[in-house]
């Protein structure tokens, strides 16, 4: 197999489970020494043995992305540990409460642009500095509501448009400076975000994709892998959609 990332240090947020643990394990398997990270100790670690099992190499760092001093902790760990750091996925993400914007809570506001939008800028902030020497790719997670609204989730919606706005002013303050930076946007995947839902929500939900079903972890993954590897050399500022056909409605 030809190995996209062979040499390179990788860095993903929200790595204990779902989209992060996919994307950091293929990572792997591709070569890279990937920093696992997430604020769920367990999960990482178990992301770790997982990708060790499998003969590739990573560490855990534990990091909440709401924190910019966890975030700047992070990339130092990271220097001080592989040396460079080439690729950072800022994946790490929550859903938030449920409700309409003239009676969301206060709280949940804040946690949900702290986590999905600061978090993410956080990242950056630290990421991009340290990517000078040797060039690099971000690639941030969005959404399909990264594109496209929908009721009851105002917070995610908002955090989602921002980090897409966020990619493409990055990607052009660093685009002749060896960086790229692109956003992913999932539709609904299969992940322990989406455990919590009852049956009829979910099947609901996965009506919404003509495709058919919801996405699994891997598929988002391999997008990732894509922009994050020299096959996407030409590829920056950019929103892909994952989404089973969801924004072609």
């Amino acid at each position: 197999m030809e190995k996209f990332l062979q040499d390179k240090v990788a860095l993903v947020t929200g790595a204990g489970s779902g989209i992060g643990r996919a994307v950091a394990q293929l990572y792997a398997r591709h070569g890279a020494k990937v920093v696992v990270s997430d604020v769920n100790e367990k999960g990482g670690k178990e992301t770790v043995a997982q990708i060790e099992q499998e003969g590739g190499l990573a560490v855990f760092i534990r990091c909440d992305t709401a924190s910019p001093e966890d975030n700047k902790a992070l990339v130092e760990a990271t220097l001080a540990q592989f040396g460079a750091l080439h690729i950072a996925c800022n994946n790490a993400g929550i859903g938030g409460p449920l409700a309409p914007s003239g009676e969301y809570p206060i709280e949940g506001w804040q946690k949900v642009i702290d986590t999905n939008l600061s978090g993410v800028f956080y990242g950056m902030r630290y990421q991009l500095p340290a990517m000078l020497q040797s060039g690099g790719v971000i690639i941030n997670m969005a959404s399909i509501l990264g594109a496209v609204g929908t009721r009851m989730s105002p917070a995610y919606v908002a955090a989602k448009h921002g980090v897409v706005g966020l990619t493409k002013a990055a990607a052009l303050e660093y685009a002749q400076q060896g960086i790229r930076v692109n956003a992913v946007g999932p539709a609904y995947i299969k992940t322990p975000l989406l455990e919590v839902l009852d049956e009829a929500t979910t099947e609901v939900l996965t009506a919404l994709h003509p495709i058919g079903r919801m996405g699994k972890p891997e598929e988002v993954a391999e997008l990732v892998l894509w922009l994050s590897s020299d096959k996407a050399s030409f590829v920056t500022g950019s929103y892909f959609p994952v989404d089973g056909g969801y924004l072609a409605q």
